[in-house]
């Protein structure tokens, strides 16, 4: 469940904060009549979203024995990647997304076109959108649907809550310091999905283990109950791990840490409150 619940908080954030930006530019801009068109192009492209992220799971059915298991790891490791690439994209170019969309949303005002505008939000919340749907299908192999549904939800409740906190002016947010540690722990979970993909390749007999079992700690903390349990479907723990398993995952970790506190932090605070003489969310 905290895998589902952070990545939607995170990716649900991110899309609000789109929407937010354009809104407020609109707003600011004594353009709401364009307000309708920017919402249903973020509507359009939350359906969008569930739909590819219902097809990844009518397909992922449809798979059974090696195939199935060839399927869930390569959605696996490209999860994996998917979320490396954001984690450290986001960090060092987030403060340039207020600059590009309002210099979109103006292009799409001078010429009066509300397709364009609505492709906007489409485009850049479909994104975020259909990034989740891959996460969540690989989280919910880790996790009962009932734990990644439940997660999911609230870290979407949460994402709308806190936008419309910011758009509303009620709350003061310091964007830096929760992308930076959500980043860290969305690197920890990805470092996990890394280990549970590499386990369905040797299932599947693509990856050989080299060493099948590096250590057996079953007797002490098994990852079949309890703790352990919940540390395999978090993090990625293994009580008997392959050699391979257990060198991937420590460089994994290095690279991945590596780019992220390479990556300038750009951006610093967003101030939920009416910015008219800013004409934008920071």
């Amino acid at each position: 469940m905290g895998q589902s619940l952070l990545v939607t908080l995170r990716e649900g954030l991110e899309a609000g904060l789109i929407v937010v930006i354009i809104l407020t530019y609109l707003r600011n801009a004594g353009q709401r009549a364009y307000w309708k068109h920017a919402l249903l192009g973020a509507a359009a492209a939350v359906v969008v979203s569930f739909l590819v992220g219902g097809v990844i799971f009518v397909v992922a059915g449809e798979f059974e024995g090696r195939a199935e298991q060839v399927f869930e790891g390569s959605a696996m490791l490209s999860a994996v990647a998917v979320l490396s690439w954001m984690i450290v994209w986001m960090k060092s170019q987030a403060v340039h997304i207020r600059g590009r969309l309002q210099s979109q949303v103006q292009s799409a005002l001078a010429v009066g076109s509300a397709l364009a505008l609505a492709s906007i939000s489409f485009v850049a919340v479909v994104r975020e959108g259909i990034e989740t749907a891959l996460f969540m299908f690989a989280a919910a192999k880790t996790s009962t649907p009932v734990e990644s549904t439940v997660g999911a939800a609230l870290g979407l409740a949460g994402a709308l809550a806190v936008s419309y906190a910011i758009y509303r002016g009620g709350r003061r947010i310091n964007l830096r310091l929760f992308f930076n540690v959500t980043g860290v722990l969305l690197i920890l979970f990805a470092a996990g999905l890394l280990a549970h993909g590499i386990s369905e390749f040797h299932d599947a007999g693509l990856v050989p283990p080299l060493v099948e079992h590096v250590w057996d700690v079953n007797g002490a903390l098994s990852d079949e109950q309890g703790l352990g349990e919940w540390l395999k479907g978090i993090f990625g723990y293994s009580s008997g791990p392959s050699l391979v398993e257990v060198i991937a995952y420590p460089l994994y970790l290095g690279v991945a840490f590596w780019y992220f506190l390479r990556a300038r932090p750009q951006a610093t605070r967003l101030e939920a409150r009416p910015l008219a003489e800013r004409a934008s969310v920071r």
